[in-house]
């Protein structure tokens, strides 16, 4: 089994993959195998509609210029899937964004590629305004026929200058417990 995690923040080492990190270690506590993709700075633009994914059925998007087409073939192998944003003016960065609306749209078009997967979406802010990205990535995961596992509150956690989050106990306690649960989910699935 496998996890792939997209990091959506342009710190490559910020609060998002610190949290998400925190999510990954007791994924691999329990023996599943991880990957951590930066998706920053690595995607040229976001869905042009032209429907060619739709027309070529070959699971891949027509402008292959860019790091999409890696992501849907770790999102198509994987087990498990995070996407983490930090929040931007509550919403999800514009990579975010683009990887989930290209990434949707082929995934979709060939047939719902990730029915009864796992995701989940984890979220940082510096105050407010995360409730949003986790929610939109959720609504990802859903249209997709994910299944979405919990925590003990929602997947986010509160930070503004890099290492912040690692402040915040409830925070880091949220991603041990959405990877616990991730985890045990993938098995029983499995």
């Amino acid at each position: 089994m496998k996890v792939v995690a997209f990091n959506g923040s342009p710190r490559k080492d910020g609060n998002t993959n610190i949290l998400i990190n925190q999510v990954l270690s007791k994924i691999e506590e329990a023996g599943i195998e991880s990957e951590v993709i930066n998706i920053a700075g690595q995607i040229k633009r976001g869905c042009t509609a032209c429907l060619k994914c739709r027309e070529n059925l070959n699971k891949r998007c027509v402008f292959d210029d860019d790091i999409i087409n890696e992501c849907i073939e770790k999102m198509i192998e994987a087990d498990g899937i995070i996407i983490g944003s930090p929040t931007y003016f509550a919403g999800m960065t514009a990579e975010t964004k683009a990887l989930i609306d290209r990434a949707g749209y082929v995934i979709k078009g060939n047939g719902g590629l990730l029915r009864r997967k796992v995701g989940a979406a984890v979220t940082v802010a510096r105050r407010a305004g995360s409730m949003n990205v986790f929610q939109a990535i959720n609504n990802f995961f859903f249209i997709n026929g994910m299944i979405v596992p919990g925590s003990i509150y929602w997947n986010l956690g509160i930070g503004r200058d890099i290492g912040d989050v690692e402040s915040d106990e409830e925070g880091i306690q949220i991603m041990q417990e959405l990877g616990t649960n991730m985890a045990w989910l993938m098995k029983k699935i499995s």
